[in-house]
C-alpha cells in the first residue's frame, strides 16, 4: 500500500513537473517572439536602406540644372536664345543664318536644327540638364504664327537629350495696335 508520505511525494513531484513543462512553453514562447522580433527589425532595416535610396535618386533630381530656350521664329529667320532661369546670362545663341549660305534657307527648319544642335551642345558643356522653351512668332502688327523653324528647333532641342519642361507661346499681341505698314490705301503691287 501507499502510505502518505509516497502520496505526498508523488503530488509534489507532479507539480515540480508541471512546472518544468510550462517553463519549457514559456521559453519557447519567449524564443518564438524573440525570432519574429528579429525578423521584423530586419524589414524595417531593409526598408530604411530602401528609403536611403530613395533619397539619393532625389538628391540627383536637385542636380538638375533648368534654362530657358528663347526661340524666334520668323518668315526670314530662327534666332536660339538660351538662357540661366532669371533670363539675365545667355548661355548660349545663334541663328538659322549661321547655318546656311542663301538668304532664303535662314528660317529653314533644317538651319533651324543645325542651330539647335550646336547651342545644345554648348548648354550641355556648361552643366545644364532640362530646358523651358518660350516660342515667338513677330507678333504686333506682323505675323502672330510662328515660322517654319520653329517645330524643327523644338525637336532638335528634345532629341539633344534635354529635359523639357513648360512650352510657352510669347509672341506679343497688342491690345489696341499701332498702325500697319502699307499707308492708307494698302500696298499696291
Amino acid at each position: 500500500m501507499i502510505s502518505m508520505s509516497e502520496t505526498v511525494e508523488t503530488e509534489k513531484t507532479e507539480e515540480v513537473v508541471e512546472t518544468v513543462e510550462s517553463e519549457t512553453v514559456e521559453t519557447e514562447k519567449t524564443e518564438e517572439v524573440v525570432k519574429t522580433v528579429e525578423s521584423e527589425t530586419a524589414e524595417q532595416i531593409e526598408a530604411k536602406s530602401e528609403l536611403e535610396s530613395v533619397k539619393e535618386t532625389s538628391k540627383k533630381k536637385v542636380d538638375e540644372k533648368w534654362g530657358i530656350a528663347h526661340i524666334y521664329s520668323s518668315y526670314n529667320n530662327t534666332i536660339i536664345h538660351i538662357t540661366d532661369l532669371t533670363g539675365a546670362e545667355t548661355v548660349a545663341i545663334s541663328s538659322g543664318g549661321c547655318h546656311v549660305n542663301a538668304d532664303r534657307y535662314e528660317s529653314s527648319p533644317f538651319a533651324a536644327m543645325k542651330a539647335a544642335n550646336v547651342i545644345s551642345e554648348s548648354a550641355k558643356s556648361k552643366g545644364f540638364t532640362s530646358l523651358h522653351i518660350r516660342v515667338r512668332a513677330v507678333g504686333g502688327v506682323g505675323s502672330r504664327v510662328p515660322g517654319p523653324g520653329a517645330q524643327a528647333a523644338i525637336r532638335a532641342l528634345a532629341r539633344g537629350g534635354f529635359r523639357i519642361g513648360k512650352i510657352d507661346d510669347v509672341t506679343p499681341i497688342p491690345h489696341d495696335t499701332t498702325r500697319k505698314k502699307g499707308g492708307k490705301r494698302g500696298r499696291r503691287v
